[in-house]
């Protein structure tokens, strides 16, 4: 059974900093990109950031990159996003998924988690 279970997510100010987690089970993580999705309430999902499946490559979303920083544990099997200098617009619902095709900044993915909630308040 292919579970991705998100954790991390809260109420934080602005300027503040979450780490967010994605645990993987039932599928070869280490042979899978993965990434992070967000959507706020009434729009559309926004990609975030993705890893490639050593960890070695990494893609992120202009207004993301330099303040969000995607990473991999492939003996926990789990994928993280740091969070720097949030601000109210970054409130949503975080979620991860797995691809096992696709480039980088065009995945196609497989498998997705729940989400967690980050709520930044002003």
């Amino acid at each position: 059974q292919v579970q991705l279970v998100e954790s991390g997510g809260g109420l934080v100010q602005a300027g503040g900093s979450l780490r967010l987690s994605c645990v993987a089970s039932g599928f070869s993580f280490r042979n899978y990109a993965m990434g992070w999705f967000r959507q706020a309430p009434g729009k559309e999902r926004e990609f975030v950031a993705a890893i490639n499946f050593s960890g070695a490559r990494t893609y992120y979303a202009d207004s993301m990159e330099g303040r969000f920083t995607i990473s991999r544990d492939n003996t926990e099997n789990t994928v993280y996003l740091q969070m720097n200098n949030l601000n109210p617009e970054d409130t949503a619902v975080y979620s991860c998924a797995a691809a096992s095709s696709g480039k980088l900044y065009s995945l196609k993915y497989d498998y997705w988690g729940q989400g967690t909630q980050v709520t930044v308040s002003s």
